[in-house]
């Protein structure tokens, strides 16, 4: 399924600076059953969010809202987010995504080394950072109406998508769909960054593979889990403990 086939877009929040804010209501999940609207919301950054999106974010009802950055990604500015929302800082790829540390290696790796890191980086999701992806689903088991970002809101935030629809029996199409839907809305904050990335030395082939999402991204993930739990119902019962039923009776329409 193409993310760019319009007839496979889903709609994004109505938000004015927030890219890429997705309610994940409406996908078929078990027995056919509908994940709930309104339950659980995904995007980019919040923090630095208009006055207008955060009224709309306030209005959503959020429990909690879930922060995959590294302390290196934030700035002090984000804190008036944090007074206003239950922010929790469940921190994955431990400040490798900050500029500080990225900018010297975009300087001097090609687009192939790019492409592979990210490989690398989606293979440690399930491995290095299962503790931080089952602290996520076990807020999740709690039934709490959660907001969950990172930068992107791409690559952690579409690692935990998969593993939260995945457990509510999300179908694989669906899942990845819903992944690469990324690179659309996206766009605008991608195009952004390679108009700023020239004039520090940075060429906009090299930075592409960070700003990108790709089905074999994805493959470097599951292939991490089948190599150790021979599936990601595995991984999730064995490796996570999540209790898929409970999860489906918060999140799955009756």
């Amino acid at each position: 399924m193409s993310p760019d086939s319009a007839s496979s877009i889903r709609p994004c929040l109505p938000l004015e600076t927030i890219s890429n804010a997705r309610d994940l209501g409406g996908l078929v999940g078990v027995s056919n059953r509908r994940v709930r609207h309104g339950r659980l919301f995904r995007s980019g950054n919040p923090a630095l969010a208009s006055a207008a999106d955060l009224d709309r974010l306030h209005a959503l009802g959020l429990d909690m809202v879930i922060d995959f950055r590294s302390p290196g990604e934030k700035s002090p500015a984000e804190s008036a987010f944090g007074e206003r929302f239950h922010w929790v800082s469940v921190p994955v790829l431990d400040g490798s995504m900050a500029m500080d540390v990225l900018m010297p290696r975009l300087r001097e790796s090609t687009p192939a080394q790019m492409h592979a890191f990210m490989l690398d980086v989606y293979r440690d999701f399930p491995v290095r950072y299962r503790d931080a992806f089952g602290g996520f689903l076990r807020n999740a088991e709690a039934g709490k109406t959660l907001y969950y970002h990172c930068t992107a809101g791409k690559d952690r935030t579409g690692f935990a998508s998969v593993l939260l629809l995945s457990a509510l029996g999300v179908s694989q199409d669906d899942i990845v769909a819903n992944y690469l839907e990324s690179n659309h809305w996206n766009r605008r904050f991608n195009d952004d960054v390679l108009a700023r990335v020239g004039p520090i030395g940075v060429r906009p082939e090299a930075i592409l593979p960070l700003l990108e999402v790709r089905p074999e991204y994805l493959e470097a993930s599951m292939s991490s889990i089948s190599q150790t739990y021979g599936s990601v119902e595995r991984f999730l019962a064995d490796g996570l403990q999540v209790d898929v039923d409970r999860l489906r009776a918060h999140y799955l329409e009756d």
